[in-house]
């Protein structure tokens, strides 16, 4: 088995699972710079199930974009991540219901057999920290893809 790369993607929804650190990198690797309303989290205590729909930019798509002088793309996906015990936040005000959020990464830091914290660090110092038994992360398209509204891909200054 070999891991996946961008070129994996190409034109066909994506829908890939991480179950250690490793796996997660790709994860946020793809999810980076999507953005979502404050109204799009949903924690289930009782499913130990924390999601979020988002807004996702195509990274996998971004260089053939470029290169086909074709406007750039986003597509919403769901993340969902099982196993959670707990869920806290910083920075973020669940009353305004139009705040949109742009998710930086996630990261997982490992605690004991298994169990550890995924970390969804968010622009503008907000934070989602989840508690989790065991890492089990899905990320999954569930539309096609739409032309990013910016029509410009996401940056980060150096």
């Amino acid at each position: 088995m070999t891991d996946a790369s961008f070129e994996d993607g190409r034109e066909a929804p994506l829908n890939l699972g991480a179950e250690d650190a490793e796996d997660l990198k790709v994860i946020s690797t793809l999810v980076q710079d999507a953005v979502f309303p404050v109204t799009e989290m949903k924690w289930q205590p009782s499913h130990r199930r924390f999601g979020l729909l988002l807004n996702r930019f195509r990274w996998e798509d971004k260089d053939a974009a470029a290169r086909r002088d074709r406007p750039f793309e986003r597509v919403q996906s769901v993340l969902v991540f099982d196993s959670v015990l707990s869920v806290a936040s910083q920075g973020i005000d669940r009353s305004e219901k139009d705040m949109v959020m742009s998710l930086l990464s996630v990261e997982f830091e490992p605690g004991e057999d298994g169990a550890g914290q995924v970390l969804l660090t968010l622009a503008g110092d907000g934070a989602i920290r989840l508690k989790v038994e065991a890492l089990d992360a899905t990320l999954k398209d569930v539309t096609r893809p739409y032309r990013a509204p910016s029509g410009r891909a996401p940056q980060h200054p150096e």
